[in-house]
Order: C-alpha cells, then sequence, then structure tokens
C-alpha cells in the first residue's frame, strides 16, 4: 500500500487531492450534495469518473465534461478509509450543532420580541442577535446611554492624548465576541440598499481605498448605537433610506462634492446649467 501523506486531520479535499481528485476545482462547493454522493461513492470502491460524474445534480451537470477529468484520480483504500474518517467526524460536529441550536432555540424563548427587534436592523440576522442578546443582555437601563454601551464594548474611538495632542483613534480591546458579530453585521449591511449600506459606502469614500476595515468598524458602531435604542424603546429599526445622505445634501453641497471628486481623479470640469 502507498504510504498516506496526509493526516487525519486534514480537510477532505486534502485527502481528495492526494488521491488525485479534484473536485473542489469543478465544484464550489465539494461537501455539497453533489460532492457528498461523489465522495461516498469513492468510498464505497466506485472509481470510474464518467460513473462519478454523473452523480452531479442541478446545475453541477452542466460540468460533466469537466468533472469526468478531475474524478480520474488514484484515489486507494488508504484515501477512502480517511475520508470515511473525515465525513463520519464531519456528521458528528452537524449533530452536535443541531443539539446545540435546539437548545439555544428554547433559552432565547423568552426573548422573542427583542429578537425579532435586532432582526429588523440590515445586516443582523438571527445567529448574529442570538450573540448580541446573550452579551449585553435586553435590559439597557444599566447603560445610561448608547455611549456609555459603545464604550462598554469598546466600539468607539479612542481617545489617546499626549501633551494635549491625539495620536491615535484605535479603539480599544473590549468585548470579542460581540465585536466580532457585529462588524460581520456591518458587511452585510454594506450590500444592502438601505441607510447602513450607504453610510458604509460613505465611511470607505472618506477614510480612503484602504478603508473598508475602519469603515466596517465604524458601522459596527452605528448598530450597537442602533441596537440600544431598539431595546431600550421596545421598537423596530425604521430605516431613513439608501438615499438619507443624497436628500440632506443641498443641491450645491452635492455639486461641488462630485467636482472635487472628479478633480481628485485628474479631470478638468467646467460646469454648464442646463436650459
Amino acid at each position: 500500500m502507498p504510504e498516506a501523506t496526509t493526516s487525519p486531520t486534514e480537510t477532505p479535499p486534502k485527502v481528495l487531492e492526494d488521491g488525485g481528485i479534484k473536485l473542489d476545482s469543478v465544484a464550489s462547493h465539494a461537501l455539497g450534495v453533489s460532492g457528498r454522493a461523489m465522495i461516498e461513492a469513492l468510498i464505497s470502491g466506485e472509481r470510474d469518473p464518467r460513473a462519478l460524474a454523473q452523480l452531479a445534480k442541478g446545475t453541477l451537470r452542466r460540468k460533466i465534461p469537466d468533472l469526468t477529468m478531475a474524478l480520474a484520480g488514484r484515489f486507494a483504500e488508504h484515501h477512502a478509509l480517511l475520508a470515511r474518517l473525515h465525513l463520519d467526524h464531519i456528521d458528528h460536529l452537524n449533530a452536535m450543532i443541531q443539539r446545540l441550536d435546539e437548545q439555544i432555540g428554547i433559552l432565547l424563548i423568552p426573548f422573542a420580541r427583542p429578537m425579532e427587534l435586532l432582526t429588523s436592523i440590515p445586516g443582523v440576522g438571527e445567529r448574529a442577535a442570538q450573540v448580541i442578546i446573550s452579551e449585553i443582555g435586553v435590559d439597557m437601563s444599566r447603560f445610561p446611554t448608547a455611549a456609555h454601551l459603545a464604550s462598554w464594548a469598546a466600539l468607539c474611538p479612542g481617545n489617546h492624548e499626549s501633551a494635549g495632542k491625539r495620536t491615535t483613534g484605535k479603539t480599544r480591546n473590549g468585548n470579542a465576541q460581540l465585536c466580532s458579530v457585529l462588524v460581520e453585521a456591518a458587511w452585510a449591511a454594506f450590500r444592502t440598499q438601505t441607510y447602513l449600506g450607504a453610510r458604509f459606502r460613505r465611511l470607505h469614500r472618506r477614510f480612503g481605498k484602504n478603508g473598508a476595515k475602519k469603515a466596517a468598524v465604524a458601522l459596527a458602531h452605528s448598530i450597537l448605537v442602533i441596537t440600544w435604542h431598539v431595546l431600550t424603546n421596545n421598537t423596530a429599526y425604521v430605516d431613513l433610506g439608501a438615499d438619507y445622505y443624497t436628500r440632506r445634501d443641498s443641491p450645491e453641497t452635492r455639486k461641488n462634492r462630485l467636482v472635487h471628486q472628479l478633480q481628485d481623479l485628474g479631470y478638468t470640469v467646467e460646469l454648464t446649467p442646463t436650459a
């Protein structure tokens, strides 16, 4: 038997690659329905790449010719053993996750209303709402203002001064779980046509080309402030609209901003009013 070059802790795609199977180069998710069926067939002893490719489902069937080439390898018995161990371990972990999700769902039954309110905020899904409630609770009386909550979570700009000069605005180390989920929510909100999405893009422009991470942290702060108001007032979030900043700006201010943006790109701008 050839010497195994993979360890039991490596991912299934790594085991497949060691066996010459390039499934992940064709299928975007090697452990999807189609990928799982192919791996199970390999473990059961099927080695014909054409037969394996025919197990593809849905849109992946369009790639059967590519799959046929990707599934022609040197998959041996020791690869099958390692792949079986990986799949069994993944199934075990998924079963544990499901049990934990069920228990979390039971514990959160009394917080159904706050969960509903939080998920009204763009970017905040069910999992994010669960983490927020678990970290800060639902009683906002412990935080006199939204600023107190942001300070406690360390999602407010730092105030590092020396000799009267501010040296940096970097945030402090705070609640890692809360900050992480709020930043993820900020990235999700960025993809929406909402006020928060518009605010992210506005902040990104302000911070520059490499300021996306700063914009995400700043928007996470905004989401936390909204969270305080939503839980304090027991009301769902009301979006201001993706055109909030456009509506707020005067035509003259907007014109000047657009002119400056074009000038920064190296253009000479001459404006002629329409008749």
